[in-house]
């Protein structure tokens, strides 16, 4: 019997998912597509049941808004809400702004795999000359981290975002919740604005596997279109 339900839920949509674009640290907000998968998944999480102590963000717009949207939905407004950078999704480094599928195209669709999800693989950073770099440094909210700015990241694998999120994971929400190995990670694909429950035993151990909610064949077909962003597609050449 589980004590304790944990959500995991991806942002919705941004304009940039919706360009195959390394979005990453740019503030991109929800497209229309993306609030409104917000709002369903709050409406389905309303109709399972579902009510919350506690939300935690990172400190990204889209984050923020799926979480408003999914609030709102559920007549849940007034529910708590905290935001720390090291909720950040993951940093590409020098890959922000590019497209996947033509990344795929000129790398090869297996670097642009173990770019996006292998465990230890740190992408290129992201210098002062990329055209991202002054207007997330110099963006107001990374003045108010526990780091200092200079030692906010520039490119992370996701052995790196591990190392970011569980100070605050250990202080702030549990200790490990699931067990998972370093080569099966890069097979795991969290589609935008589809929930995730984990149940947890009175130690915050995971009871079984993690659960998509939802309609099935439609979080299929999600997971597909996440998983196909990182495939080369043929360049018609006229």
């Amino acid at each position: 019997m589980a004590k304790y339900r944990l959500i995991l839920l991806r942002h919705g949509e941004g304009a940039w998912n919706k360009e195959n674009r390394f979005c990453s640290w740019v503030d991109q907000k929800l497209s229309s597509d993306g609030v409104k998968e917000a709002q369903t998944c709050g409406r389905h999480l309303k109709a399972l049941g579902f009510e919350f102590d506690l939300v935690f963000t990172s400190i990204l717009s889209r984050s923020i808004q799926t979480a408003w949207h999914v609030l709102e939905q559920m007549g849940q407004e007034w529910v708590p809400t905290e935001a720390s950078w090291r909720l950040n999704e993951r940093h590409y480094g020098a890959l922000i702004g590019l497209n996947r599928a033509e990344m795929a195209l000129n790398h090869g669709e297996e670097q642009v795999k173990r770019w996006r999800r292998s465990y230890d693989v740190t992408p290129p950073p992201i210098t002062e000359s990329h055209p991202y770099y002054h207007e997330i440094y110099n963006d107001r909210r990374y003045k108010h981290c526990d780091v200092p700015l200079e030692k906010l990241p520039k490119a992370e694998s996701l052995k790196e975002v591990l190392d970011r999120l569980l100070p605050y994971w250990n202080a702030r929400i549990a200790p490990e919740v699931q067990d998972i190995s370093d080569e099966a990670i890069v097979n795991v694909t969290l589609p935008t604005g589809i929930p995730v429950l984990l149940e947890l035993d009175e130690n915050l151990q995971p009871l079984g596997k993690h659960q998509f909610l939802g309609d099935q064949e439609a979080i299929q077909a999600a997971i597909k279109k996440v998983e196909d962003q990182g495939k080369a597609k043929p360049v018609l050449k006229k």
